[in-house]
């Protein structure tokens, strides 16, 4: 094999095994059954939010091939020490809207039993539809500031070769990267929604923000 395709083949290596830690996937599985995402759903916000993910990746490399290498690692790996940090915050924000969705729900059987249910019931909705538009975004953010400084090497080989290589190493290690994570995540979510019940149903949403808080801990304690 000859350089250019095993540049293509690293790249496409490094962006399908990078993408296997928890932090790429489970989170999306665990919103997914939370905010009751049909699998088109969850593979396009999923894919959005790798988008973001490797964009961002890949931006940092072409300033790194313009300005200096040594800043522009530095700096991504700055962003990637804080991307765990991020996804506790999530998390533990996500499980106490769920815990507040408890309480509502419980405040609003109180009320309709003195006769007051609309005006529980109104707020509760709306603080319900309200995640349900903010989380796509909030995690496409996240995932934006979670860059992989392993593709700057990778455009740095390819970058001798011209640009026509250095665009296929780019589209490959894309292609790779948002490619499993979608996969991972579909079979991900279908298991998740595989718990039914009223207390899954009831602390669906507090419990998804925990294992979101759960996997940014692994994240900052293994330094992945």
């Amino acid at each position: 094999m000859t350089l250019e395709p095993a540049l293509v083949a690293a790249a496409m290596t490094v962006g399908a095994v990078h993408t296997c830690a928890p932090d790429h996937w489970v989170p999306f599985a665990a919103l997914a059954r939370a905010e009751q995402w049909s699998a088109r759903r969850t593979a396009a916000v999923t894919a959005a939010c790798g988008l973001g993910h490797v964009t961002v990746s890949v931006a940092l490399g072409v300033l790194a091939l313009v300005c200096g290498r040594e800043v522009f690692e530095l700096f991504g790996r700055r962003l990637e020490s804080v991307s765990g940090l991020l996804l506790i915050g999530f998390g533990v924000a996500y499980a106490a809207w769920g815990l507040r969705h408890v309480v509502g729900e419980r405040l609003h059987a109180h009320a309709h039993a003195h006769g007051h249910a609309h005006v529980h019931f109104h707020a509760h909705a709306h603080h319900h539809h309200g995640a349900g538009r903010v989380t796509p975004s909030t995690l496409f953010v996240l995932f934006s500031l979670d860059p992989c400084v392993a593709v700057i090497p990778l455009m740095f080989a390819s970058a001798p070769l011209g640009w026509n290589w250095t665009l296929a190493v780019v589209a490959s290690y894309e292609l790779a990267t948002i490619g499993t994570m979608v996969v991972l995540v579909l079979p991900a979510r279908a298991a998740a929604g595989l718990a039914r019940g009223v207390w899954a149903d009831r602390y669906g949403d507090a419990l998804a923000g925990v294992v979101v808080a759960a996997v940014g801990i692994v994240v900052v304690a293994l330094g992945i």
